[in-house]
Parts: structure tokens; C-alpha cells; sequence
């Protein structure tokens, strides 16, 4: 189906094809263009070291490269990409990383070291949102130029502030804000002292699989493939589309409009499984769908109140009845997909069990507590559940409903009681999210440090001790181990209770192959994409 928009981004690729040669043709999406419907409107630039968003970070990921990459396959290990291989010094503060010979950037220009250290540099000295990855090992703007440096075009070195277990420094360097960019490109676009930030945030000048030929915002980005990148597939061109209703999503992919939907609701995958003409490509996301008792309420600083919440709960229904094929349970705080992530269920619904840990922390009737979760779907329904699910055991939650910036600004205040609401990893190490839950060193309303567990006013000396010592452990292996037994003590003695794990779907025609989504969104790639 030919309309205004999609004839519109289809002549930007083949301008000089007249329109009446183009409606003829257009039987399907060209081979060689990949043509995708997403939402697109939750983006904010295209510089990787500014980007902080999902879909930002996802269009990044395929235009840039990093240092290293976290395995798909063996979320444990590490793959090299720019940097061919690595070491630590016995002391565990200097790192040096090899660089590959004969990587160019898009540009045509070297791939060196100096590249590699001059953008973790950039990063540290513009300090916007997604530095804390990089700056929470010791790099200032005033001591990153002698702490990541290049001594010569292969060899980069990287000196920490304290010892420093390597799989954490690595999988911070695999996160979009590690992405490395041509510092003579850029440079040359600076505007005073912004590291060519403003050219950088609707241009690209990097090493992916993939260049930017244009985003106009809130409606196409087109991606043009890197004639120096590894893509060596079939395809010219991706374009991306902003389709932010997922019925016309599903419209479009069924009738051969775009070749894959990204953002569609249950119900939509539901009914797709009988087009034979369609297929889904699943992948578990590090994003988590939780809810938190704030512990400055009285009623909710009882651990066992904490406990009963959570065995009233039926996680089963909620995830067969509302969250099929959009969420998994996953009850600990570090998602599956990463590394040290437990697996276990620790908690399903036992409504006797519930009602005894109440009368065991002095509430045998139970109580009133409000309730606020997000107005956008799933989390009414989920929301209703779980008020149905708690009124079982004697609990009445009044729900309040609210657009996803009030709640959170709502639960930044800690001014909720309970909340359901949802939080995405950062980086793809485990200390992502222990750091977050766990840690809360000054629980004062003043801190400098408001971490997901300060939001509820949660702070325990033996799981901030336990999370430490895991980041700090420097043999991989023990380091693991430490995160699983951490997993296990936090479900049973806070104040959260994770309830599901989210996934996220590309439906995609049967033509298309090699689409890789990954936990974080920056792993979403179309590098090996090709259309038979």
C-alpha cells in the first residue's frame, strides 16, 4: 500500500524514479531496503555519548562500535570488536587494550587508539546522563586525559582509581556511552565547548554496520549501510518509520507495507500467529516490572509486611492472563540475560502464608494502603490484579492511576506508599542493578545519591556490604557467585517485590533474516540483516 509517507521516505531512496513508476512497482518493500515501523518519538539526540534513551540507543548501536561487546549467547563473556584483545596489571588499576590494524570508520579514515581514548575522554568531559558508567571508575575532566590514554596507534590504556574487577570495567565499556567516534570528524564540528555535540546529534561518524542519512524527527530515520563496515549482506538502506499506533503497525506488516512491527501489543502478536506470512523473533529485556513499599510508612517498614505482599501475589495468572508474550516472571533484581542473574521463582501466591506473616507483624485484619502505578497499559490491569490478589489476604489497596512522569516524579519525592512501576538496567554488568537497589549510604532527604532504594527509603547495612563487595570482587567467577547469593537475601529482606521480566517482540515478514535484539537496547542490531 502506497501512501503519502511511506511514497515520500521511498523517493528520498530512489529519487529519480517517477511516482506513477513507483506505484506499480510497489507490489512489496524493495530487497534491498529494510523497512521497519517503531515508535521513534522517545529519542532526543543521536550522540552516543549524550543518548540515554531506548529507541536512541538502539540506532546508535548500529552505527557505532565499542571497545568490547557482551556475548548473545554467553552472557559471561566478553567479545572483543574494536579492541582484539586486553589485560590487567596485578594490581587490577591499568588496563591495556590492543587494538585491531585496518579498521576504518565510515569516513573511509583510521580506526585507532587515539580515537578509542579521545571519546572516552569526550565522555567524561561533556558528563551528561550515561557518564556515571564510565566516570564511577575515578575519570574527571581533569585528570581523563592522563588516566585513558593512547601511547601509540594500537595500544590504549585505561588506569582506574581503585582496584577494579575487569569483566565490570569491560561490560561498562560495551555500553552505548563506551561507543567510539572519529575524533577528526567531530572535532572539526565543535561549537565552543560542546566536543561536536550539537553536529553529532543528527549526524553519525562511526565504525557500525550502518551510517545516518537522515532523522527527521518524530517521523524517519534512514540508515544507509557503511561501505568500510563488516555488514555484508544484501541490503542498501534501512528506514525506520514512526508508526506510534501498533494496530496500524500490524496493518502495515500484514499487508507487506513494512517488513517488521516493533511495538506490538499482545493481542496483536496473538492474532499474528496464524499469518503465515509473518514470524516472531522474542528476547528478554533487562527492564523489570516491580513493585515497592515505601518504608517510611509505618505500616510498610515491617519485613513481614514485606513478605506477606509477596506471597500474595499470583504471579502465574498475571503473567498467562495480562502479560503473555510481552513479560516472563522473573522475581530478582538482576534480569536474565546478564550476568549472575538467579532464575529462581522464590515466591508464588500462598494466601494462608500471607495472612499468617500479617498476624505475625501485628496486622491479623489486615490493612489500607494506596496503590499508584502508571495509567498506560498493562499496568491498569496488572495493578487490578494485584489489588485483588492482596484484598484475598486482607489488604486494601486504593488505586492511583497517573501518566508515567507523575508517578515517578511522585516516587523520586517518596511521597508514594505503594507503587508498580518498572526500571531498566543501565550497563549490562550486574552491579547495574545491585548498585541501585541496593546501595543507599545516606538515607537523609538530602542525599547526593538518590538511588532506587533511597526512593523507598530502604537502606540496609548487610545487602549495601553484600553488593560491594560483589562489584569489588576481581576473580570472575567468585564475583558471580557472590551476585547470586545477593539475589537470593534481597527477595526475602526488602522492601520490592520484582515481578516480571519484559520481552520485546520484532515481528518480522518471512523474508527477513538475521535480526538480533538483545537485553539492552543498544544490542538490537540489524548488522546481519538481509531480505531473500
Amino acid at each position: 500500500m502506497l501512501t503519502r509517507r511511506n511514497f515520500i521516505a521511498t523517493a528520498a531512496a530512489f529519487p529519480t524514479v517517477s511516482y506513477l513508476t513507483m506505484t506499480a512497482a510497489l507490489a512489496a518493500t524493495p530487497k534491498d531496503i529494510l523497512v521497519v515501523a517503531q515508535q521513534l518519538d522517545n529519542m532526543t539526540t543521536l550522540d552516543p555519548h549524550v543518548s540515554f534513551e531506548a529507541v536512541g540507543s538502539e540506532i546508535c548501536g548500529n552505527m557505532y562500535q565499542k571497545l568490547v561487546r557482551p556475548s548473545l549467547e554467553n552472557a559471561d563473556e566478553v567479545l572483543p570488536e574494536i579492541a582484539e584483545s586486553w589485560q590487567a596489571d596485578a594490581e587490577g588499576k591499568t588496563f591495556t587494550f590492543k587494538i585491531a590494524k585496518g579498521q576504518k570508520f565510515a569516513s573511509g579514515g583510521p580506526l585507532t587508539a587515539h580515537d578509542c581514548a579521545w571519546s572516552l575522554q569526550r565522555v567524561v568531559t561533556l558528563n551528561k546522563s550515561p557518564a556515571f558508567i564510565i566516570t564511577q571508575f575515578g575519570f574527571t575532566p581533569e585528570n581523563v586525559a592522563q588516566r585513558v590514554r593512547a601511547t601509540d596507534d594500537e595500544t590504549l590504556v585505561i588506569t582506574t582509581e581503585q582496584p577494579t574487577a575487569i569483566g565490570f570495567l569491560l561490560y561498562c565499556l560495551s555500553a552505548n556511552v563506551g561507543s567510539v567516534v572519529e575524533k577528526a570528524v567531530v572535532s572539526k564540528q565543535a561549537e565552543g565547548d560542546d566536543w561536536g555535540s550539537a553536529w553529532l546529534d543528527k549526524n553519525s561518524a562511526g565504525s557500525g554496520a550502518f551510517v545516518l542519512q537522515v532523522w527527521r524527527p518524530s517521523d524517519t530515520i534512514t540508515l544507509n549501510v557503511n561501505p568500510n563496515g563488516a555488514y555484508e549482506g544484501s541490503l542498501k538502506r534501512i528506514i525506520l518509520r514512526h508508526i506510534i499506533d501498533p494496530s496500524a503497525q500490524q496493518l502495515m506488516l500484514s499487508k507487506g507495507d513494512v517488513d517488521i512491527a516493533r511495538n506490538l501489543t499482545t493481542e496483536q502478536i496473538t492474532s499474528l500467529g496464524d499469518n503465515p506470512d509473518v514470524k516472531m523473533l522474542r528476547e528478554k529485556q533487562a527492564s523489570l516490572m516491580l513493585l515497592s513499599m515505601n518504608v517510611a510508612n509505618e505500616t510498610l517498614s515491617d519485613p513481614k509486611v514485606w513478605e506477606a505482599v509477596k506471597w500474595a501475589i499470583n504471579y502465574t495468572s498475571i503473567q498467562k492472563n495480562i502479560l503473555s508474550g510481552t513479560h516472563d516472571i522473573h522475581q530478582s533484581i538482576i534480569p536474565e540475560g546478564l550476568p549472575g542473574a538467579d532464575t529462581e521463582m522464590y515466591f508464588h501466591q500462598d494466601i494462608d502464608k500471607a495472612k499468617a506473616l500479617l498476624a505475625e507483624a501485628g496486622l491479623p485484619d489486615g490493612f489500607e494502603i494506596t496503590f499508584d502505578h502508571y495509567s498506560a497499559q498493562p499496568y491498569p490491569d496488572v495493578a487490578q490484579a494485584i489489588q485483588s490478589d492482596l484484598a484475598k489476604a486482607g489488604i486494601k489497596a486504593n488505586l492511583i492511576s497517573g501518566e508515567n512522569r507523575q508517578v515517578l516524579t511522585k516516587m523520586r519525592a517518596r511521597e508514594h506508599q505503594m507503587i508498580l512501576s518498572a526500571w531498566g538496567t543501565d550497563y549490562f554488568d550486574p552491579n547495574a542493578n545491585a548498585d541501585a537497589f541496593c546501595i543507599n549510604t545516606d538515607n537523609s532527604p538530602d542525599a547526593d545519591v538518590k538511588s532506587f532504594a533511597w526512593r523507598s527509603s530502604f537502606k540496609d547495612d548487610k545487602i549495601i556490604e553484600m553488593a560491594v563487595a560483589a562489584r569489588d570482587e576481581r576473580d570472575e567467577a567468585k564475583r558471580i557467585e557472590m551476585y547470586i547469593a545477593l539475589q537470593k537475601y534481597f527477595a526475602h529482606n526488602s522492601p520490592f517485590a520484582i515481578m516480571m521480566q519484559k520481552t520485546t517482540t520484532a515481528a518480522c515478514r518471512l523474508n527477513v533474516e538475521g535480526v538480533a535484539l538483545a537485553p539492552l537496547p543498544d544490542g538490537n542490531t540489524y548488522a546481519e540483516t538481509t531480505k531473500a
